[in-house]
Protein backbone atom coordinates (compact mmCIF):
# COMPACT_ATOMS: atom_id res chain seq x y z
CA UNK A 1 0.00 0.00 0.00
CA UNK A 2 2.47 2.30 1.00
CA UNK A 3 4.79 1.41 -2.02
CA UNK A 4 1.75 1.95 -4.15
CA UNK A 5 1.39 5.49 -2.98
CA UNK A 6 4.58 6.56 -3.34
CA UNK A 7 4.80 6.11 -7.40
CA UNK A 8 1.41 7.55 -7.51
CA UNK A 9 1.67 10.73 -9.35
CA UNK A 10 -0.36 12.62 -6.82
CA UNK A 11 2.88 11.29 -4.25
CA UNK A 12 5.35 12.28 -6.59
CA UNK A 13 4.00 16.18 -6.24
CA UNK A 14 6.31 18.47 -5.36
CA UNK A 15 5.93 19.38 -1.63
CA UNK A 16 4.91 22.97 -2.94
CA UNK A 17 1.98 21.60 -5.06
CA UNK A 18 1.11 19.43 -1.83
CA UNK A 19 0.70 22.55 -0.21
CA UNK A 20 -2.63 24.96 0.11
CA UNK A 21 -2.81 27.11 -2.38
CA UNK A 22 -4.31 30.84 -1.75
CA UNK A 23 -6.63 31.97 -3.74
CA UNK A 24 -5.54 34.51 -6.41
CA UNK A 25 -8.00 37.11 -6.99
CA UNK A 26 -5.84 38.86 -9.75
CA UNK A 27 -6.72 35.05 -12.23
CA UNK A 28 -10.77 35.88 -10.70
CA UNK A 29 -10.44 39.55 -12.15
CA UNK A 30 -8.83 38.38 -15.34
CA UNK A 31 -11.74 35.56 -15.31
CA UNK A 32 -14.32 38.26 -14.69
CA UNK A 33 -13.24 40.36 -17.66
CA UNK A 34 -13.64 37.51 -19.87
CA UNK A 35 -17.11 36.59 -19.11
CA UNK A 36 -18.12 40.46 -18.23
CA UNK A 37 -17.31 40.69 -22.12
CA UNK A 38 -19.20 37.70 -23.11
CA UNK A 39 -21.89 38.49 -21.26
CA UNK A 40 -22.03 42.18 -23.05
CA UNK A 41 -23.23 40.79 -25.55
CA UNK A 42 -26.39 41.99 -24.60
CA UNK A 43 -25.14 45.52 -25.88
CA UNK A 44 -25.40 44.73 -29.78
CA UNK A 45 -22.88 47.38 -30.42
CA UNK A 46 -23.14 46.18 -34.28
CA UNK A 47 -26.71 47.25 -34.42
CA UNK A 48 -25.96 50.59 -32.60
CA UNK A 49 -22.95 51.38 -35.29
CA UNK A 50 -25.58 50.59 -37.87
CA UNK A 51 -27.87 53.59 -36.64
CA UNK A 52 -24.43 55.79 -36.37
CA UNK A 53 -22.79 54.54 -39.95
CA UNK A 54 -20.70 58.11 -40.24
CA UNK A 55 -19.48 57.76 -36.46
CA UNK A 56 -16.06 56.16 -35.82
CA UNK A 57 -16.36 55.44 -32.04
CA UNK A 58 -19.58 53.35 -32.89
CA UNK A 59 -17.79 51.68 -35.37
CA UNK A 60 -14.65 51.01 -33.11
CA UNK A 61 -16.54 49.55 -30.48
CA UNK A 62 -18.60 47.06 -32.86
CA UNK A 63 -15.62 45.93 -34.32
CA UNK A 64 -14.20 45.02 -31.20
CA UNK A 65 -17.63 43.05 -29.78
CA UNK A 66 -17.43 40.85 -33.35
CA UNK A 67 -15.51 38.42 -34.15
CA UNK A 68 -13.04 38.86 -37.43
CA UNK A 69 -14.29 37.20 -40.36
CA UNK A 70 -11.38 34.67 -40.74
CA UNK A 71 -7.68 35.90 -39.70
CA UNK A 72 -6.96 38.36 -37.42
CA UNK A 73 -7.90 39.10 -34.00
CA UNK A 74 -11.00 41.42 -32.20
CA UNK A 75 -10.86 41.73 -28.34
CA UNK A 76 -14.33 39.81 -28.99
CA UNK A 77 -12.05 37.07 -30.43
CA UNK A 78 -9.87 36.95 -26.90
CA UNK A 79 -12.45 35.76 -24.92
CA UNK A 80 -12.72 32.03 -26.40
CA UNK A 81 -9.19 31.70 -25.32
CA UNK A 82 -8.97 33.81 -22.57
CA UNK A 83 -11.19 31.41 -21.00
CA UNK A 84 -9.76 28.41 -21.76
CA UNK A 85 -5.98 29.93 -20.73
CA UNK A 86 -7.44 30.23 -17.71
CA UNK A 87 -8.04 26.81 -16.91
CA UNK A 88 -4.57 26.26 -17.30
CA UNK A 89 -4.05 28.85 -14.85
CA UNK A 90 -6.08 27.84 -12.16
CA UNK A 91 -5.16 24.10 -12.11
CA UNK A 92 -2.49 24.22 -10.77
CA UNK A 93 -4.30 25.79 -7.53
CA UNK A 94 -7.02 22.94 -7.52
CA UNK A 95 -4.68 20.29 -7.37
CA UNK A 96 -2.66 21.67 -4.75
CA UNK A 97 -5.84 21.92 -2.30
CA UNK A 98 -7.15 18.43 -3.27
CA UNK A 99 -4.15 16.86 -2.20
CA UNK A 100 -3.85 19.18 0.39
CA UNK A 101 -7.54 17.66 2.16
CA UNK A 102 -5.83 14.48 1.24
CA UNK A 103 -7.11 13.70 -2.25
CA UNK A 104 -5.81 10.68 -3.88
CA UNK A 105 -5.03 10.96 -7.39
CA UNK A 106 -6.69 7.87 -8.57
CA UNK A 107 -10.34 9.94 -7.06
CA UNK A 108 -9.00 13.40 -8.72
CA UNK A 109 -8.92 11.82 -11.85
CA UNK A 110 -12.09 10.42 -11.84
CA UNK A 111 -13.16 13.82 -11.11
CA UNK A 112 -11.48 14.89 -13.98
CA UNK A 113 -12.86 13.00 -16.22
CA UNK A 114 -16.87 13.58 -14.80
CA UNK A 115 -15.68 17.41 -15.16
CA UNK A 116 -14.94 16.54 -18.75
CA UNK A 117 -18.17 15.26 -19.54
CA UNK A 118 -20.11 17.41 -17.54
CA UNK A 119 -18.46 20.12 -19.74
CA UNK A 120 -19.34 18.26 -23.34
CA UNK A 121 -22.73 17.51 -21.99
CA UNK A 122 -23.14 21.13 -20.90
CA UNK A 123 -21.83 22.46 -24.22
CA UNK A 124 -24.48 20.30 -26.52
CA UNK A 125 -27.39 20.80 -23.98
CA UNK A 126 -26.98 24.83 -24.69
CA UNK A 127 -26.31 24.10 -28.26
CA UNK A 128 -29.48 22.13 -28.39
CA UNK A 129 -32.08 24.69 -26.77
CA UNK A 130 -33.14 25.86 -30.22
CA UNK A 131 -33.56 22.71 -31.77
CA UNK A 132 -35.59 20.05 -32.31
CA UNK A 133 -33.35 17.36 -31.11
CA UNK A 134 -29.96 17.08 -29.24
CA UNK A 135 -27.30 19.47 -31.41
CA UNK A 136 -24.47 17.24 -31.09
CA UNK A 137 -21.44 19.57 -31.76
CA UNK A 138 -18.75 20.60 -30.55
CA UNK A 139 -17.06 23.66 -31.42
CA UNK A 140 -18.92 25.53 -28.16
CA UNK A 141 -16.25 26.98 -25.76
CA UNK A 142 -17.40 24.39 -22.98
CA UNK A 143 -17.53 21.39 -25.27
CA UNK A 144 -13.46 22.13 -26.74
CA UNK A 145 -12.02 22.42 -23.32
CA UNK A 146 -14.29 19.51 -22.33
CA UNK A 147 -12.23 17.45 -24.95
CA UNK A 148 -8.72 18.00 -23.77
CA UNK A 149 -9.50 18.54 -20.40
CA UNK A 150 -8.23 15.02 -19.02
CA UNK A 151 -4.97 15.16 -20.41
CA UNK A 152 -4.38 18.55 -19.56
CA UNK A 153 -5.20 17.07 -15.99
CA UNK A 154 -2.60 14.18 -16.65
CA UNK A 155 0.16 16.92 -17.81
CA UNK A 156 0.04 18.93 -14.45
CA UNK A 157 1.45 16.09 -12.50
CA UNK A 158 4.32 15.53 -15.22
CA UNK A 159 7.35 18.28 -15.00
CA UNK A 160 7.12 21.15 -17.37
CA UNK A 161 9.59 19.66 -19.59
CA UNK A 162 7.05 16.83 -20.59
CA UNK A 163 4.26 19.57 -20.82
CA UNK A 164 6.54 21.51 -23.27
CA UNK A 165 6.84 18.54 -25.29
CA UNK A 166 3.56 17.99 -25.32
CA UNK A 167 2.45 21.67 -26.47
CA UNK A 168 4.89 21.10 -29.28
CA UNK A 169 3.98 17.99 -30.27
CA UNK A 170 0.68 19.58 -30.57
CA UNK A 171 1.25 22.46 -32.42
CA UNK A 172 3.62 20.75 -34.54
CA UNK A 173 1.26 17.31 -35.16
CA UNK A 174 -1.53 19.53 -35.63
CA UNK A 175 -0.01 22.02 -38.39
CA UNK A 176 1.74 19.24 -40.17
CA UNK A 177 -2.21 17.39 -40.12
CA UNK A 178 -3.67 20.41 -41.86
CA UNK A 179 -0.58 20.99 -44.22
CA UNK A 180 -0.49 17.14 -45.79
CA UNK A 181 -4.14 17.50 -46.24
CA UNK A 182 -4.87 18.45 -50.08
CA UNK A 183 -6.50 21.95 -50.53
CA UNK A 184 -9.62 22.04 -52.47
CA UNK A 185 -10.38 20.79 -55.37
CA UNK A 186 -8.59 17.15 -54.78
CA UNK A 187 -10.13 17.05 -51.18
CA UNK A 188 -12.91 14.21 -52.69
CA UNK A 189 -15.79 16.07 -52.31
CA UNK A 190 -15.54 17.83 -49.06
CA UNK A 191 -14.78 21.04 -50.29
CA UNK A 192 -17.94 23.64 -49.53
CA UNK A 193 -18.16 26.81 -51.44
CA UNK A 194 -18.09 29.61 -49.54
CA UNK A 195 -20.66 32.89 -50.52
CA UNK A 196 -20.00 35.01 -53.94
CA UNK A 197 -19.09 37.70 -50.86
CA UNK A 198 -16.63 35.94 -49.31
CA UNK A 199 -13.08 37.81 -49.86
CA UNK A 200 -10.76 35.62 -47.20
CA UNK A 201 -9.60 32.74 -49.21
CA UNK A 202 -5.41 32.18 -49.49
CA UNK A 203 -3.42 31.26 -52.32
CA UNK A 204 -0.65 29.10 -52.43
CA UNK A 205 0.62 27.17 -49.16
CA UNK A 206 -1.79 28.82 -47.05
CA UNK A 207 -4.50 27.77 -48.65
CA UNK A 208 -4.52 24.42 -46.46
CA UNK A 209 -6.43 27.45 -43.54
CA UNK A 210 -9.44 28.33 -46.17
CA UNK A 211 -12.84 28.25 -45.01
CA UNK A 212 -14.97 24.77 -45.62
CA UNK A 213 -11.76 23.52 -47.48
CA UNK A 214 -9.79 22.46 -45.10
CA UNK A 215 -9.10 18.87 -42.94
CA UNK A 216 -11.36 20.27 -39.84
CA UNK A 217 -14.35 20.28 -42.15
CA UNK A 218 -13.70 17.28 -43.94
CA UNK A 219 -13.36 15.25 -40.51
CA UNK A 220 -17.10 17.35 -39.33
CA UNK A 221 -18.80 15.94 -42.19
CA UNK A 222 -17.75 12.08 -41.15
CA UNK A 223 -17.65 12.57 -37.42
CA UNK A 224 -20.87 15.22 -36.97
CA UNK A 225 -23.24 12.51 -39.21
CA UNK A 226 -22.70 9.78 -36.80
CA UNK A 227 -25.20 11.33 -34.91
CA UNK A 228 -28.64 11.58 -35.17
CA UNK A 229 -29.26 14.68 -37.21
CA UNK A 230 -32.43 16.77 -38.50
CA UNK A 231 -30.54 16.94 -41.67
CA UNK A 232 -26.94 16.19 -42.60
CA UNK A 233 -24.38 18.48 -41.80
CA UNK A 234 -21.98 19.96 -44.53
CA UNK A 235 -20.35 22.45 -42.84
CA UNK A 236 -20.94 25.21 -39.22
CA UNK A 237 -21.65 29.10 -40.92
CA UNK A 238 -18.75 30.31 -38.56
CA UNK A 239 -16.48 27.73 -40.17
CA UNK A 240 -15.78 26.44 -36.54
CA UNK A 241 -14.69 22.66 -36.40
CA UNK A 242 -14.90 20.04 -33.94
CA UNK A 243 -11.04 19.43 -34.35
CA UNK A 244 -10.06 22.32 -32.70
CA UNK A 245 -10.41 21.08 -29.13
CA UNK A 246 -6.50 19.71 -29.98
CA UNK A 247 -4.57 23.15 -30.31
CA UNK A 248 -7.26 25.01 -28.06
CA UNK A 249 -5.32 22.15 -25.72
CA UNK A 250 -2.16 23.79 -26.07
CA UNK A 251 -3.64 26.80 -25.35
CA UNK A 252 -4.90 25.51 -21.67
CA UNK A 253 -1.30 24.25 -21.55
CA UNK A 254 0.16 27.64 -21.41
CA UNK A 255 -2.48 28.65 -19.17
CA UNK A 256 -1.11 25.75 -16.94
CA UNK A 257 2.59 26.96 -17.54
CA UNK A 258 1.22 30.71 -16.39
CA UNK A 259 -0.44 28.98 -13.20
CA UNK A 260 2.84 26.83 -11.86
CA UNK A 261 5.27 30.12 -12.30
CA UNK A 262 2.70 32.16 -10.19
CA UNK A 263 2.47 29.29 -7.80
CA UNK A 264 6.18 28.42 -7.70
CA UNK A 265 6.62 32.85 -7.25
CA UNK A 266 4.08 33.39 -4.78
CA UNK A 267 4.05 35.56 -3.14
CA UNK A 268 5.92 37.36 -5.87
CA UNK A 269 5.00 37.51 -9.06
CA UNK A 270 7.33 36.51 -11.80
CA UNK A 271 6.58 39.80 -13.99
CA UNK A 272 9.44 38.92 -16.66
CA UNK A 273 8.70 35.21 -17.41
CA UNK A 274 5.09 36.46 -18.01
CA UNK A 275 5.72 39.83 -20.23
CA UNK A 276 8.30 37.50 -22.03
CA UNK A 277 6.29 34.48 -22.74
CA UNK A 278 3.42 36.99 -23.73
CA UNK A 279 5.70 38.71 -26.16
CA UNK A 280 7.13 35.42 -27.52
CA UNK A 281 3.77 34.08 -28.61
CA UNK A 282 2.72 37.15 -29.97
CA UNK A 283 6.12 37.25 -31.99
CA UNK A 284 6.06 33.58 -32.84
CA UNK A 285 2.08 34.04 -33.87
CA UNK A 286 2.97 36.65 -36.28
CA UNK A 287 5.78 35.23 -37.82
CA UNK A 288 3.91 32.76 -38.72
CA UNK A 289 1.46 34.17 -40.19
CA UNK A 290 2.71 37.18 -42.22
CA UNK A 291 5.15 34.53 -44.02
CA UNK A 292 2.35 32.19 -45.14
CA UNK A 293 3.29 29.67 -42.74
CA UNK A 294 -0.28 29.51 -41.21
CA UNK A 295 -2.62 32.13 -40.72
CA UNK A 296 -3.54 33.46 -37.31
CA UNK A 297 -7.11 32.09 -37.42
CA UNK A 298 -9.14 31.68 -34.84
CA UNK A 299 -12.26 30.18 -35.79
CA UNK A 300 -10.71 27.08 -36.90
CA UNK A 301 -7.76 27.83 -34.10
CA UNK A 302 -4.81 27.20 -35.97
CA UNK A 303 -1.40 26.77 -34.16
CA UNK A 304 0.06 30.20 -34.63
CA UNK A 305 -3.16 31.23 -33.25
CA UNK A 306 -2.68 29.53 -29.95
CA UNK A 307 0.82 31.08 -29.59
CA UNK A 308 -0.77 34.67 -30.75
CA UNK A 309 -3.94 34.67 -28.31
CA UNK A 310 -1.69 32.83 -25.76
CA UNK A 311 1.06 35.49 -26.05
CA UNK A 312 -1.97 38.13 -25.49
CA UNK A 313 -3.43 36.31 -22.01
CA UNK A 314 0.05 36.04 -20.74
CA UNK A 315 -0.14 39.86 -21.15
CA UNK A 316 -3.39 40.04 -19.65
CA UNK A 317 -2.53 38.04 -16.78
CA UNK A 318 0.62 40.51 -16.29
CA UNK A 319 -1.42 43.08 -16.32
CA UNK A 320 -3.86 41.88 -13.33
CA UNK A 321 -1.26 40.52 -11.64
CA UNK A 322 0.65 43.95 -11.63
CA UNK A 323 -2.17 46.01 -10.77
CA UNK A 324 -3.57 44.40 -8.21
CA UNK A 325 -0.81 42.25 -6.70
CA UNK A 326 2.36 44.64 -7.37
CA UNK A 327 0.54 47.60 -7.59
CA UNK A 328 -2.04 46.89 -4.64
CA UNK A 329 -5.08 48.28 -6.17
CA UNK A 330 -7.62 45.70 -5.88
CA UNK A 331 -10.88 47.80 -4.88
CA UNK A 332 -11.75 48.61 -8.29
CA UNK A 333 -11.32 44.61 -9.14
CA UNK A 334 -14.45 43.70 -7.16
CA UNK A 335 -17.11 43.84 -9.38
CA UNK A 336 -15.06 41.49 -11.76
CA UNK A 337 -13.72 39.06 -9.03
CA UNK A 338 -17.92 39.02 -8.07
CA UNK A 339 -18.28 37.67 -11.64
CA UNK A 340 -14.43 35.28 -12.45
CA UNK A 341 -15.31 33.67 -8.67
CA UNK A 342 -18.65 32.16 -10.45
CA UNK A 343 -17.84 31.81 -14.31
CA UNK A 344 -19.59 28.69 -14.72
CA UNK A 345 -22.96 30.42 -13.21
CA UNK A 346 -22.39 33.77 -15.65
CA UNK A 347 -21.63 31.52 -18.52
CA UNK A 348 -25.31 29.62 -17.82
CA UNK A 349 -27.49 33.29 -17.23
CA UNK A 350 -25.74 34.92 -20.43
CA UNK A 351 -26.84 31.95 -22.43
CA UNK A 352 -30.30 31.52 -20.59
CA UNK A 353 -31.38 34.51 -19.11
CA UNK A 354 -31.48 37.10 -21.91
CA UNK A 355 -34.65 36.25 -23.77
CA UNK A 356 -36.26 36.50 -20.04
CA UNK A 357 -34.80 39.35 -18.79
CA UNK A 358 -35.31 41.61 -22.16
CA UNK A 359 -39.13 40.05 -22.09
CA UNK A 360 -39.69 41.30 -18.31
CA UNK A 361 -38.44 44.98 -19.33
CA UNK A 362 -41.41 45.06 -22.49
CA UNK A 363 -43.76 43.67 -20.70
CA UNK A 364 -43.45 45.47 -17.41
CA UNK A 365 -42.04 48.89 -18.63
CA UNK A 366 -43.31 48.79 -21.74
CA UNK A 367 -42.11 49.10 -25.43
CA UNK A 368 -40.56 52.52 -25.84
CA UNK A 369 -38.91 52.82 -22.13
CA UNK A 370 -35.29 52.16 -23.86
CA UNK A 371 -35.73 55.14 -26.33
CA UNK A 372 -34.98 57.94 -23.96
CA UNK A 373 -31.90 58.75 -25.87
CA UNK A 374 -33.39 58.00 -29.03
CA UNK A 375 -34.20 54.50 -31.23
CA UNK A 376 -30.38 53.68 -32.48
CA UNK A 377 -29.13 53.99 -28.58
CA UNK A 378 -32.08 51.61 -27.22
CA UNK A 379 -30.26 48.25 -27.91
CA UNK A 380 -27.17 49.52 -25.59
CA UNK A 381 -29.36 51.20 -22.87
CA UNK A 382 -31.59 47.76 -22.82
CA UNK A 383 -28.18 45.99 -22.85
CA UNK A 384 -26.91 47.81 -19.99
CA UNK A 385 -29.95 46.90 -17.70
CA UNK A 386 -29.88 43.36 -18.72
CA UNK A 387 -26.03 43.09 -18.04
CA UNK A 388 -27.01 44.92 -14.18
CA UNK A 389 -29.27 42.33 -13.31
CA UNK A 390 -26.76 39.67 -14.52
CA UNK A 391 -24.76 40.86 -12.39
CA UNK A 392 -26.72 41.82 -9.40
CA UNK A 393 -28.17 38.18 -9.41
CA UNK A 394 -24.31 36.96 -9.34
CA UNK A 395 -23.37 39.81 -6.71
CA UNK A 396 -26.32 37.77 -4.25
CA UNK A 397 -24.64 34.84 -5.18
CA UNK A 398 -21.09 35.91 -4.05
CA UNK A 399 -22.85 37.40 -0.56
CA UNK A 400 -23.97 33.80 0.13
CA UNK A 401 -21.15 32.30 -0.97
CA UNK A 402 -23.38 30.53 -3.39
CA UNK A 403 -20.62 29.22 -6.17
CA UNK A 404 -21.36 26.99 -8.93
CA UNK A 405 -18.50 24.23 -9.37
CA UNK A 406 -18.00 21.29 -11.64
Amino acid sequence: MEAALQSSPAAAAPASVRQPAPRNIAIDAYRGLVMLLMMAEVFQLSRVAQAFPASRFWSFLAYHQTHVAWAGCSLHDTIQPGFSFLVGVALPYSIANRLAKGGAFGRMLGHALWRALLLVALGILLRSLDSPQTNFTFEDTLTQIGLGYPLLFLLAFRPPKWQAIALAAILVGYWLAWSLYPVHGSASGHWVAVAPSWRHDYTGFAAHWNKYANLGIAFDQWFLNLFPRTQPFAFNGGGYLTLSFIPTLGTMILGLFAGQWLRAAAPRIPMRRLLTAGAIGIAAGLLFHFTGICPVIKRIWTPSWTLFSGGICFLFLAAFSWILDVRGYRKWAFPLVVVGMNSIAAYLIAHLWERFIVDSFRINLGERFFRVLGAGLEPLLRGIAVLLVYWLFLFWMYRRKIFLRM
